[in-house]
């Protein structure tokens, strides 16, 4: 009989987490509250020393907590996962528990917006380092290692040009330094994508994206590959405080169970709309990996089992152009986000990465008339119909 472990992803976006619970209930119960009775003082201070396994109080252990996290660790094949709050809250985490004063970072330039002011606004004012670089180019990593450097942080594909890392080399140049290599593999889900098997050492989610897939939650999460990191990063993740609670834990774990399902729609739907939109005369270019005309295509297909949602592209006409299409748009919704089952469409340079210093923008090639698509689970040639009839007004 396989272990959950040894089934497909699909077997394992249903099953992972769960375990067998009172009354039979097939789904985790949620326990919705802060604190859990000792059996008497000797139990309490037993729990509090370590030397006996259970509950104290949620912002430290709650079990539906634990039964997403365990989900998330079976399927991107870890050791551990850790709730958050969100997934800046997940950044946060791993920063904190791996970086201390004089240390020095090097991430990809082409990332989440607040990822970068967290380095260089936040943790910069405690002394660390970081420099941005694009990643893409391996070259650039290695030159920009030091002693000091203790974490390499990439997003691949990078948000929101869509620019691949190749994770291997990126990898093999952390470690020969004794840094870490942390990926967020947000973009990309562990459906699509599973870091841990070329390298990497931490991952990070923001489970308000893929994992979720309904809009309605903003929780992130931590992957560890090696089980001797988790009692640090689960002690810094307490003291932060930046815990998932137990109703939005039930929520993502729920929404676990169809991410294989919606991923492959989403890839499909992608797809038309990336082929429609490279097609059309009003737009200059398109960046979408499952393309044969991404300038990484052979890079993306060697890592990736797909090539995801997520589109970027520029109008002939540049910003006023792209402005006119997000306002004339009728299923796509002009909002921030992505990887919810619903289509939509947003700015990045004066939303997402508006908290960028421009010069830091540009040098990540995040230009003004770039606009990024999240493309849902709505029917295809609808969602062509859409961007077609948007285009024709501008």
């Amino acid at each position: 009989m396989k272990s959950i472990e040894e089934c497909k992803k699909e077997t394992q976006a249903v099953h992972a987490g769960i375990d067998e619970y009172e009354f039979g209930s097939v789904v985790p119960p949620i326990y919705q509250t802060s604190t859990f009775r000792f059996k008497d003082v000797d139990h309490g201070a037993r729990l509090f020393r370590g030397d006996e396994d259970g509950y104290i109080y949620t912002r430290m252990r709650n079990p539906a907590v634990e039964a997403m996290e365990k989900a998330i660790a079976v399927l991107e094949g870890g050791s551990h996962a850790l709730g958050c709050g969100s997934g800046m809250a997940a950044v946060n985490t791993v920063l904190t528990a791996l970086l201390s004063k004089n240390d020095h970072v090097v991430c990809s330039e082409s990332v989440y917006g607040p990822t970068t002011t967290l380095l260089s606004g936040v943790f910069g004012k405690f002394g660390v380092r970081t420099d941005f670089v694009d990643t893409s180019n391996s070259d650039l990593i290695r030159s920009a290692m030091k002693p000091e450097t203790k974490v390499v942080y990439i997003e691949t594909p990078g948000n929101p040009t869509m620019v691949v890392t190749n994770i291997k080399e990126a990898a093999a140049i952390a470690h020969k330094q004794g840094a870490y290599l942390v990926i967020d593999n947000t973009f990309m889900s562990p459906i699509l994508q599973n870091p841990f098997e070329m390298g990497a050492d931490v991952i990070i989610h923001s489970l308000t994206k893929f994992l979720n897939g309904h809009a309605d939650v903003v929780a992130g999460a931590v992957v560890l590959k090696d089980p001797n990191l988790y009692p640090q990063f689960r002690k810094t993740l307490n003291q932060i405080g930046g815990v998932i609670d137990p109703f939005n834990s039930f929520l993502v774990h729920r929404g676990i169970k169809t991410l294989d399902v919606r991923i492959e729609r989403h890839n499909k739907n992608a797809m038309k709309v990336a082929k429609f939109l490279e097609n059309h005369p009003k737009v200059s270019w398109v960046r979408y990996p499952g393309l044969e005309s991404f300038p990484q295509y052979d890079l993306a297909r060697q890592q990736m089992k797909g090539p995801g949602a997520m589109i970027t592209c520029e109008l002939s006409g540049g910003l006023n152009a792209g402005k006119c299409l997000m306002n004339s748009l009728r299923i796509f919704q002009l909002a921030v986000s992505l990887g919810g089952v619903e289509s939509l469409v947003q700015h990045p340079a004066s939303m997402t990465h508006a908290s960028m210093d421009k010069k830091q923008r540009e040098k990540a090639k995040i230009t003004d008339g770039l606009v990024r698509l999240s493309v849902g689970i709505e029917n295809a040639e609808e969602l062509v119909e859409d961007l077609e009839q948007a285009l024709k007004l501008c």
